[in-house]
């Protein structure tokens, strides 16, 4: 059974974006940063909800084409629409059948990309396996929290943690239910 690996960066006060989707603060270059996307190649499936998707439009990215060039994309979403997706972006509904199956299927573990309301209904449902942030410093007091709304509480037993330059560490959880 494949793992839910949720990684992501986030503020000392557990955002991962601020206002407006505000990430500027975070840290954008570095060792650090450099592992991520390094780490990226290892996954060959990433999920997201539709406000995580349509982020990537802030940065030149189609409607309907994939963010992540080497991976299966699942957009999880009852509203959205796209017209003429490329064969690897696909739109389900948030049920939680669709999540068991992507779990059942050969291949690597998946990649949860952002999303503090669809994160944290996976963690309400214990769905997410291992967490993976890059826990940056700053403080941004209001924003996208890294589980939305959720109260849901789990024990997490670290079993990796990583310093890098720019104060940036990644810090590696397995979530326990």
């Amino acid at each position: 059974m494949k793992k839910i690996t949720y990684y992501v960066a986030v503020s000392a006060d557990g955002f991962i974006s601020g206002l407006n989707d505000d990430i500027s603060g975070f840290v954008q270059q570095g060792e650090g940063v450099n592992q991520y996307f390094k780490d990226l190649q290892s996954f060959d499936t990433v999920i997201m909800g539709r406000n995580t998707y349509e982020f990537g439009y802030k940065y030149g990215m189609e409607p309907g084409q994939p963010a992540y060039p080497n991976m299966k994309h699942f957009i999880f979403s009852d509203s959205l629409k796209l017209e003429n997706p490329h064969p690897d972006v696909k739109v389900l509904n948030r049920d939680l059948k669709h999540i068991e199956a992507l779990k059942a299927e050969s291949g690597t573990d998946i990649y949860l990309c952002g999303g503090g309301a669809f994160a944290g209904w996976l963690l309400d449902n214990q769905l997410i396996d291992v967490l993976k942030i890059k826990a940056n410093p700053l403080i941004l007091g209001e924003g996208v929290r890294l589980f939305g709304s959720s109260k849901t509480q789990v024990q997490l037993n670290r079993i990796d943690l990583q310093s890098y330059d720019n104060s940036l560490q990644v810090v590696t959880y397995e979530v326990s239910y």
